[in-house]
């Protein structure tokens, strides 16, 4: 009950930018202040970087992150699933760490937990053949996370190539294949390119002309009108 309480507390303080002062943590918790307080000493001395004092509120540094050892039996599952369908459906370095990741966890979380988890049967199909099990998006990835524009190689259907300028901004994993979504400067629009279509690509300097959450705003907008 008092471990659920602790971590129910730096859910809370995760959650919020701006201090939370000790009623309202108490009243959301639905326990007393002076609990709240015990709570709070206790995680700091735990290690929880927790700023704050009575009558200003509580802040909880950026940087913390819960350990992950209170798992419910479905949350349990539900990440190895999600681990499992990485492994088997991302590119090369998001398999390697999705596996390295489920190790990690098996390693702290509770064996109980993990053994009620293990006992549920459930499967992610056949994964991309191995070729695309092979790909590395790694590069594409960096260009997404630094807005930087790409020059990419691209082949149609049709076998024509074009070279093509794009603005990055995502990339859709599924189980036929991986898409790179990005803004076209030839076509003035959004397209969608099949990586393994890709025959070559070039990180640029130049920066993409407008902010990356920006235009997958503008993306979601267009797909959803």
């Amino acid at each position: 009950m008092r471990t659920a309480r602790l971590l129910n507390l730096l859910q809370i303080l995760r959650q919020s930018r701006t201090p939370v002062s000790g009623h309202e943590l108490a009243r959301e918790l639905g326990t007393s202040i002076r609990t709240l307080y015990r709570d709070i000493a206790t995680l700091q001395a735990e290690g929880a970087d927790i700023e704050g004092s009575p009558g200003v509120g509580y802040v909880l540094n950026k940087g913390f992150f819960l350990p992950p050892l209170m798992f419910s039996e479905e949350e349990m599952l539900a990440l190895m699933l999600g681990m499992k369908w990485v492994s088997g459906f991302g590119d090369r370095p998001l398999s390697q760490a999705s596996k390295q990741v489920l190790a990690k966890v098996e390693r702290v979380v509770p064996e109980a937990a993990l053994d009620a988890a293990s006992a549920i049967p459930f499967g992610i199909g056949e994964g991309p053949s191995d070729r695309l099990a092979e790909e590395d998006l790694s590069d594409l990835r960096d260009a997404i996370r630094r807005e930087r524009k790409l020059r990419i190689i691209y082949q149609k259907p049709d076998q024509t190539v074009s070279e093509r300028i794009i603005w990055p901004i995502a990339i859709g994993y599924f189980s036929s294949g991986r898409v790179l979504v990005g803004w076209c400067e030839a076509s003035r629009g959004f397209r969608h390119f099949r990586t393994d279509r890709i025959q070559g690509r070039e990180l640029l300097q130049d920066r993409m002309s407008k902010r990356r959450t920006d235009l997958m705003k503008e993306w979601r907008s267009r797909r959803q009108s």
